[in-house]
């Protein structure tokens, strides 16, 4: 009996032991753990530096506020090349990693990629245009074979100019769809960047992006922010753009073929661009989208008008009050007749809520013109 007590009691204990080494051995895993966490929090952080040139064991790097050192090697650090994105110490800038190769780049925080769903029968008045930007954008991308048998090559790129809001973007988007291409939408002014150099990396980015995702559209809007007349003003920044002009030059008709690509600029300043971007070879044809016609704005109106719920509305009396409309201000007083018929609970849109939008947009024009000479004198 009493032997059955001490083997229960020592039964007992050894099972409480292995439970408290048990613990003890998750507790002390834990504190590894945190304390190797501790230590990774403590690390200073590594910077992102771009090489330049490499020698035997040193480098000359390029760190992000633009200034460039001769620095060492780490052994451990694989074979570098100039272009390599690496990983270096803050203190004494040493290489110590070299950083996967970026497919994607920093262009694409600055543009818009997208594969456009604009159809050639979205777009109004416009026939001589569209046959234009057709024949020398979407059929060298479709048909290239023929210019080979021709022994001629297409235009590098167009040049649309003209009225804001009279469907320069709208066309450059059309063209993408019928050739389902790829297309990058950039601001000129985006292009000027802070630091020496940079403006000119993106632009470099931007066509090997064009390049990769071929066929693709180039479409640069605002394009005198970028490619402006030349004048020496002495300034740091107007050096910068011109810098960054050149480089655009470059990509145009430099060596790296440009096949699949094909350049949309856009601008309301024609006279501002600079003659070399205009010259042939580069922006060569040049294509003038004017405000819509009488017959251009009527056509433009049935495309918007046509999945609205309509009831009685006189399209003639309509159209006879939007004399100068641009192609944006036909939308804008479709959008605002839905919006008057929505303000009185109907969902049917009448002649009337045509009529008092006409109404709103002309007085909004006015009173943004009366403010302009207010400013400008």
């Amino acid at each position: 009996m009493d032997s059955e007590k001490l083997g229960d009691v020592v039964y007992g204990y050894t099972a409480s032991s292995n439970a408290l080494e048990e613990q003890n051995t998750l507790l002390k895993e834990n504190v590894d753990k945190l304390r190797n966490e501790l230590d990774r929090y403590k690390k200073a952080p590594l910077m992102i530096c771009e090489i330049r040139e490499v020698y035997a064991n040193k480098a000359v790097i390029k760190i992000p506020n633009g200034n460039q050192f001769l620095v060492e090697i780490s052994s451990d650090c694989e074979r570098l090349r100039a272009g390599d994105s690496v990983l270096v110490e803050q203190k004494n800038l040493v290489v110590i990693e070299k950083l996967a190769i970026q497919n994607n780049f920093e262009v694409e925080k600055f543009v818009i990629i997208d594969n456009p769903d604009v159809p050639w029968k979205q777009v109004g008045g416009l026939k001589k245009q569209i046959d234009e930007i057709r024949e020398v954008v979407e059929l060298p991308i479709k048909k290239p074979e023929m210019f080979r048998k021709a022994g001629i090559q297409p235009p590098k790129g167009i040049l649309l100019h003209g009225e804001p809001g009279t469907g320069k973007t709208l066309l450059a988007k059309a063209v993408a769809t019928s050739t389902n291409a790829t297309f990058i939408e950039i601001v000129g002014s985006e292009l000027v960047q802070k630091y020496i150099g940079e403006g000119a990396k993106l632009v470099k980015d931007i066509f090997q992006l064009a390049r990769e995702r071929a066929p693709s559209i180039v479409f640069i809007d605002e394009l005198d922010a970028l490619a402006a007349k030349r004048i020496d003003l002495g300034t740091s920044g107007e050096r910068e753009v011109q810098r960054t002009f050149m480089q655009f030059l470059a990509e145009i008709d430099g060596f790296e073929n440009l096949a699949g690509v094909k350049i949309i600029g856009c601008t309301n300043r024609k006279d501002m661009l600079d003659s070399a971007v205009v010259r042939p070879g580069r922006l060569e044809r040049h294509i003038h989208i004017p405000v819509p016609t009488k017959e251009a704005r009527k056509e433009i109106f049935k495309i918007h008008i046509k999945n609205m719920n309509l009831k009685d509305v006189d399209v003639q009396k309509v159209l006879s009050f939007m004399e100068d409309f641009t192609g944006a201000d036909v939308r804008a007083v479709c959008t605002e007749a839905g919006y008057c018929a929505i303000r009185q609970s109907r969902t049917i849109i009448k002649t009337e809520d045509f009529m008092q939008a006409i109404i709103k947009l002309k007085e909004k024009e006015q009173q943004e013109s009366e403010e302009h000479l207010q400013m400008f004198g």
